[in-house]
């Protein structure tokens, strides 16, 4: 039990300072990394609609 206190009141613990640092890091990189496929989807689908809406321009009337 002493140890634990003594631990607890001696400051943080180098690793544990360390593994955080990294978590937060790799939360960020993930963040990025989201934002970047975001904006790649949002592309596509707007390539994807104009593609679409082209084709239908191109297409001859149906017969009567």
């Amino acid at each position: 039990m002493a140890k634990a206190l003594l631990g607890h009141v001696g400051g943080p613990d180098p690793r544990m300072v360390s593994e955080m640092r990294r978590l937060q890091q790799r939360i960020r990189d993930l963040e990025a990394e989201l934002t970047r496929l975001q904006a790649q989807n949002d592309e596509l689908a707007a390539s994807s609609r104009d593609d679409a809406f082209t084709g239908l321009q191109d297409r001859e009337p149906a017969l009567t």
